[in-house]
């Protein structure tokens, strides 16, 4: 069943993405900003993969780039000129837009473009958590002999020359790759458009259902804040079956941006010490030399002053948070969260073992 996405939708799945977003997908306060926008342009429609033939081609939005990077600089027409990028190198006759992932921002990719034409949002993400690479979020398309791989990317301040647009063709690994380095050359990020693919593929690889369980989070979010942080704490593990694993006082952040990603190490003291490493999204929780939670597993770190979650770029030393922990068979993944190639990229980054852990 298709709903109308209003300004309530919007913060909603802000809100819910910005938990499922494990400290990567973008700020709440950017979500808010490109969510509004969108169904204020116009009324974006969000579709189920049920209301769609098998063979309607859908084309995913995303973002990409380390969002602790201090030129970052993306705007509103950046997302929508990636997407003509694309159209113009490769005509197509497009059924709807889907998001790359859940997250505070990325959850809402595709709002914008939506709106300005006429296109419904289709409710099957890539992925149902954010996640750091192309690969992660690329349905297993790399495994599909002979599949070529369409992107288009724009952003960048066009004050600073920084600005650049950049239409890319080949193999998943390469051309994620050089969208990734375009994202350096922009100054931090792009607006990204890609992979067109036919709706019976997503039906199988991506994450149905996964914007409306960020709504859905969203809501149960808004309608516990009257009762204070520790309500909305409680709404967001009751409706994601999770737990608070820890709950204390950051100590300490590590962070580095290197390649187009953010990765650092966040150390906490309070009911126990622990260590949560991160490579743009929350990667592993540990305390006592014991691994407690890997991703894909959700890590989220949220305030107990608001009860609302912070990405990656936000923790800073001081902030009093609680640790979210939610089991990845508890979560809707795409098909990128199964494949091993794709969580060793990971694991090399960050130079900790994630694979049978």
């Amino acid at each position: 069943m298709s709903i109308i996405l209003t300004e309530h939708h919007a913060e909603a799945a802000v809100l819910g993405g910005a938990v499922l977003g494990g400290g990567g997908g973008g700020r709440i306060q950017g979500g808010l900003e490109s969510a509004r926008l969108a169904v204020r342009w116009g009324s974006p429609v969000l579709v189920s993969l049920d209301e769609l033939e098998d063979e309607d081609i859908i084309v995913t939005a995303s973002a990409v780039g380390a969002p602790a990077s201090g030129e970052r600089f993306v705007r509103p027409v950046d997302h929508i000129k990636a997407l003509e990028l694309l159209l113009e190198t490769r005509p197509l006759d497009l059924a709807g837009i889907n998001a790359n992932e859940n997250g505070a921002s990325s959850g809402v990719n595709g709002w914008l473009q939506a709106a300005a034409m006429g296109l419904p949002m289709v409710d099957a993400p890539c992925n149902g958590r954010a996640h750091p690479t192309g690969l992660m979020g690329a349905m297993g398309v790399n495994r599909l002999e002979g599949y070529t791989s369409i992107q288009g990317a724009a952003g960048g301040n066009p004050a600073t020359g920084r600005y650049l647009e950049v239409v890319v063709e080949g193999r998943l690994e390469t051309t994620a790759s050089i969208v990734r380095y375009a994202s350096v050359q922009a100054g931090g990020i792009v607006a990204v458009a890609r992979d067109p693919l036919p709706a019976a593929y997503l039906r199988k690889h991506a994450a149905p259902g996964a914007t409306s369980q960020a709504i859905s989070l969203g809501e149960a979010m808004m309608a516990a804040r009257k009762g204070g942080p520790e309500a909305i704490v409680k709404a967001v593990t009751s409706e994601l079956d999770g737990q608070i694993a820890v709950r204390g006082r950051i100590t300490g952040v590590d962070l580095r941006t290197e390649g187009g990603y953010d990765i650092g190490l966040v150390r906490l003291e309070g009911d126990r010490r622990a260590e949560v490493t991160f490579w743009n999204e929350f990667m592993t929780l540990e305390w006592d030399n014991r691994r407690r939670a890997t991703f894909p597993d959700l890590i989220t770190l949220i305030s107990l002053e608001t009860g609302l979650p912070l990405a990656s770029a936000e923790v800073e030393e001081g902030l009093e948070v609680g640790v979210l922990v939610v089991d990845r068979g508890k979560l809707i993944l795409g098909q990128g969260m199964r494949l091993p190639e794709a969580i060793q990229e990971a694991e090399k980054a960050l130079g900790r073992p994630l694979l049978q852990v």
